[in-house]
């Protein structure tokens, strides 16, 4: 188990399940992990009770698998679980755009698009230079920054839950890697250019590059 980031007492629930949150999405708690209520509240020196309820909520995310008598084991995805997950968003994704370019483009919000491109500038900078754990931070706000312009909190809810489940996927894979500096997708200045456009085939265009590559990337190191 990793150390404990110390959380405030006021809304425990929330601060444990996204401190644990990104403990899965970086892989320190590794998929299969199997874990206890009594380990995490020991872990963060808290009660049972909003510890709990936080693995509940992880769960529901499709994270954690619920055990009976046993606790709680991080979820443990296949490669044709991500090859799924990759075309699930793909069909989303190119409904949103496609929608977009057959009844046009609406005025975003100014600030809303400067938030997408600075999250853009973030995490390209850290796929290039392989810092993973800043890459995943940057790369999950990002999308879900650029997927709340569509206005549909469903679709940003479900796309936010895929994009999850694919780094639980892809991150042990990574770090089997010497380094990763340059390997992840980094093109996300140039969507964010051509969202702030109003360039729905543009956009469309990229995010169809950025899932080739998810894909041909995590094809060649399954199989290495």
């Amino acid at each position: 188990m990793p150390d404990a980031t110390p959380v405030r007492r006021s809304s425990l629930r929330q601060q444990i399940a996204d401190a644990l949150r990104d403990e899965v999405l970086t892989g320190r708690l590794q998929a299969g992990r199997h874990f206890t209520v009594k380990e995490i509240a020991e872990l963060y020196g808290v009660s049972a009770t909003p510890v709990r309820e936080a693995l509940v909520d992880l769960a529901a995310q499709g994270l954690l698998d619920l055990e009976q008598h046993r606790g709680f084991q991080v979820r443990c995805f296949s490669h044709d679980d991500f090859r799924s997950m990759v075309e699930a968003r793909t069909l989303v994704a190119d409904g949103i755009f496609l929608r977009t370019a057959t009844e046009g483009v609406r005025e975003q919000d100014a600030a809303a698009l400067a938030s997408v491109r600075r999250r853009a500038e973030a995490a390209a900078n850290a796929a290039v230079t392989g810092e993973l754990d800043i890459l995943i931070g940057h790369d999950m706000r990002f999308w879900r920054e650029v997927t709340a312009l569509c206005g549909n909190a469903h679709v940003v809810e479900f796309m936010d839950r895929i994009r999850a489940h694919t780094w639980v996927y892809s991150v042990p894979l990574l770090r089997r890697q010497p380094s990763v500096a340059g390997l992840c997708w980094s093109d996300h200045v140039e969507l964010a250019t051509a969202m702030a456009e109003r360039d729905p085939q543009a956009s469309r265009r990229i995010i169809g590059e950025y899932h080739a590559h998810s894909l041909a990337l995590m094809d060649k190191l399954a199989r290495s």
